[in-house]
């Protein structure tokens, strides 16, 4: 139990405190609450004395956090982001009579998502309002800790810090070729079969940890080229500038008869896609229900996924 200092912080002191990091001026953040500047000075000076620690240092034309104040500030927006989604919880229950449940999810896994969460929707089980974030996965798994999701389908190389995680399926990269390309006639490839290609690859995301180790260990040719989006990657390999390396799962809705996906093998890189939420009691009941709801439901396609592109390998070797 936290002590009689503590527990005298209010929610409001820590929603000043928030938006004043977030302003980085005082001036700035009073207007935004609508509070004059010594009233929001006096509430931070109020929050230290009943910490017992000094969370900002001031000069004249800036703030900056203490290493204590960057830890508040950690379980500060958690607690106010906390706060106001389940403010929206209360009013969508009441006012619409059904939950509200924010759901992040990595853009090339969000059709596999959002087909299932529409099957939970239909079942009937409940009236729930979902709310959608779509990001890269680093930035999903820092919301869902700041208590801004309530859960997040997301990609990872190795285990997320303070985050209980389901495994739902493996995530392959592949190689995206063009169809008068020497590698498109065949059925899979290697690493060595690129040989001294470029490469064009996402330049975020799980695409650094993945893909720049398995280059090394072949010493890969020229530094590859780096994007942000599926649609300049496959333009380039469109117009013969480079080969695609990508994660499966981008390309599962690739209808181009100009590229070919090949299969990457020797070594077979891939990433875990996981199911990932704040270990403990959840804010409600339709949270729960939809997170138990998708880590039966997910696996299921990963594995019809990878059927449908084992069968599709198996044909174009006919």
């Amino acid at each position: 139990m936290a002590s009689l200092p503590l527990r005298a912080l209010t929610l409001r002191q820590l929603q000043f405190f928030s938006v004043l990091v977030k302003e980085g001026q005082f001036g700035r953040a009073a207007r935004r609450l609508a509070i004059t500047q010594p009233a929001l000075s006096n509430a931070i000076k109020q929050m230290e004395k009943l910490l017992g620690a000094e969370l900002l240092t001031r000069s004249t034309h800036r703030l900056e956090l203490t290493p204590v104040g960057a830890e508040v500030l950690a379980r500060t927006d958690f607690l106010v982001n906390t706060f106001e989604v389940a403010l929206r919880d209360i009013e969508s229950t009441v006012q619409r009579g059904r939950a509200f449940v924010r759901v992040g999810v990595i853009p090339s896994a969000s059709a596999r998502v959002t087909a299932a969460a529409s099957e939970f929707l239909q079942s009937g089980q409940r009236e729930v309002e979902i709310a959608w974030r779509d990001a890269p996965s680093t930035d999903l798994l820092a919301e869902l800790r700041s208590g801004r999701l309530d859960m997040a389908v997301a990609a990872i190389t190795e285990p997320p810090g303070g985050l209980a995680c389901v495994d739902l399926f493996r995530d392959p990269l592949v190689l995206v070729v063009r169809r008068g390309h020497a590698l498109a006639a065949t059925a899979d490839a290697s690493w060595e079969a690129i040989g001294k290609e470029r490469l064009v690859l996402f330049e975020s995301g799980s695409m650094p940890a993945l893909g720049n180790p398995a280059r090394a260990q072949f010493e890969q040719g020229p530094e590859p080229l780096r994007v942000s989006y599926s649609e300049t990657l496959y333009a380039l390999v469109r117009s013969g500038q480079a080969l695609g390396l990508m994660p499966q799962l981008y390309t599962s809705l690739l209808r181009d008869p100009e590229l070919v996906v090949l299969p990457l093998l020797k070594p077979r890189v891939e990433r875990r896609v996981v199911l990932a939420y704040l270990p403990g009691p959840m804010r409600n009941v339709a949270a729960q229900e939809l997170i138990a709801f998708l880590r039966e439901r997910l696996p299921q396609a990963g594995e019809a996924a990878v059927r449908r592109v084992a069968a599709k390998g198996k044909r174009s070797r006919r």
